[in-house]
């Protein structure tokens, strides 16, 4: 099958062809036909498959022939990231070139007034992160009733960074007759809760089990203390090939003193994060993209979605806290059917139990890799793991007496060395009787006081 079997036009048909592509892929083949149908559709796909096209370009041919009125586009594409939504757009420039359709790209970190005006010349395809979007809605300058087409891309990444109770306002909005499509690459259960209220009888397209990761990554796993996670990843790019890389981190502060570090051992290295300006951002991304950076430190919000052709290594500096993001995250290699490598590296101690959760989600083990003495292999790895149990299981455990043997009574102070003879009760001192009490009422001295003041004295002053 190719291109010219999907019922695209000619238009399109050039434009994919100078791109150099020819056949489909998986997600083009099964979900483009769907959609030139205007059904509602949920498609289902690895990181790296072309999902981003396989609606792109239907939506070109669909749209083509229309005409966008002021402040009212006619199609809406969400998406999680300032970056992935310049992709989108990027690629909309690219399939598009032989249609004279209009786009506006609204994010944040870029000028609201460039923005405004565009959508005031009229749009056909508006492609917006949530935030930029719901803004200049609530300013009045964007009107969705206009919407026929409606896509959700990146649907499980959206619920991660917390887009979803934007997502539904903003569907609420748009108009309820209109095409919807909803892309992820794992479909957990609230990402089907949200495909079952927002899409009218939708037809599933999955080209791979849900969070399974491509046969083109090798996977590695070595483990290390945590103070020593540098070192360990020294040793790696030493030792591999390493023609470009992602490294992930967990926390945006890891992001810079780690591409701080590289830089001081001497690698071309360079932190990209969400808090980073927008320009940047995209100034180092393209930097990243023609050579002048190998090693992109970055975090999982600011790397999710990239589109970069040729990546030969992910780097996984922290063990993600979610399980998916593993599958995300080495989908930035091994793309368009090319091979690539991720090493994740895990702290001892730390990282069993996400190291568990990200192997029970792909179903299959990884591979674990010593270098240096510092990982152990497998081995080592499962032994550690039954050390620390058996461990924790002897802390609570108390100490066993054989129940033979009873507790001795220890000995009398007599019988220790230097201790004291035992006394006898009879051998103690008898207590004498108290000396007799004096009565202070008898005297001269008790007449004379009484005297002073008279034979009438008060009851309160005589003493008994």
């Amino acid at each position: 099958m190719n291109f010219k079997d999907l019922g695209l036009g000619p238009e399109v048909l050039k434009a994919i062809e100078e791109r150099g592509y020819n056949t489909p892929t998986p997600i083009q083949a099964a979900a483009i036909p769907l959609i030139l149908m205007t059904r509602d559709i949920i498609g289902l796909a690895q990181t790296g498959t072309g999902k981003t096209a396989s609606f792109i370009l239907p939506m070109i041919e669909i749209l083509y022939g229309g005409r966008a009125r002021s402040r009212m586009p006619r199609s809406l594409i969400l998406e999680p990231t300032r970056e992935l939504a310049a992709q989108v757009a990027e690629n909309f420039d690219i399939y598009g070139k032989y249609h004279k359709l209009t786009k506006a790209l609204l994010v944040g970190g870029a000028s609201m007034g460039d923005q405004v005006k565009l959508l005031d010349r009229g749009v056909d395809v508006l492609i917006a992160t949530p935030g930029r979007l719901l803004d200049l809605f609530e300013r009045g300058s964007v009107l969705l009733n206009d919407i026929k087409i409606l896509v959700i891309d990146e649907a499980d990444r959206m619920l991660d960074m917390g887009f979803i109770p934007d997502i539904e306002r903003i569907v609420s909005k748009v108009p309820p007759v209109r095409q919807t499509m909803l892309f992820s690459a794992t479909m957990p259960p609230e990402i089907k809760k949200l495909g079952d209220r927002f899409l009218t009888n939708p037809k599933q397209v999955s080209v791979a089990p849900p969070a399974t990761t491509a046969e083109t990554v090798k996977q590695w796993l070595v483990w290390t203390r945590r103070p020593d996670k540098k070192k360990m990843l020294e040793s790696i790019l030493r030792k591999e090939d390493v023609k470009n890389a992602f490294i992930f981190c967990n926390r945006k502060k890891d992001v810079g003193e780690l591409a701080r570090w590289l830089q001081g051992r001497g690698y071309s290295a360079a932190p990209m994060h969400g808090d980073m300006p927008q320009s940047m951002r995209t100034q180092t991304l393209q930097s990243f993209r023609e050579g002048k950076i190998v090693l992109m430190v970055c975090s999982d919000v600011a790397a999710r979605g990239l589109d970069i052709s040729g990546v030969s290594h992910v780097f996984n500096f922290d063990v993600p806290f979610n399980a998916e993001d593993y599958v995300h995250r080495i989908g930035r290699t091994g793309r368009a059917g090319l091979d690539g490598c991720s090493w994740t590296i895990a702290a001892e101690g730390d990282d069993e139990k996400s190291v568990v959760a990200i192997e029970r989600l792909i179903k299959k083990s990884i591979p674990v890799e010593s270098l240096g003495g510092s990982g152990g292999g497998e081995h080592s790895r499962n032994d550690r793991r039954d050390n620390r149990r058996d461990e924790r299981r002897d802390e609570g455990r108390r100490p066993e007496r054989s129940p033979d043997r009873r507790p001795e009574r220890s000995p009398d102070r007599g019988d220790r060395p230097g201790g004291r003879p035992p006394r006898d009760r009879n051998d103690r001192p008898v207590r004498s009787d108290p000396p007799p009490r004096r009565d202070n009422r008898e005297g001269p001295a008790d007449d004379a006081f009484g005297t002073k003041f008279g034979d009438d004295l008060p009851d309160f002053l005589k003493r008994r």
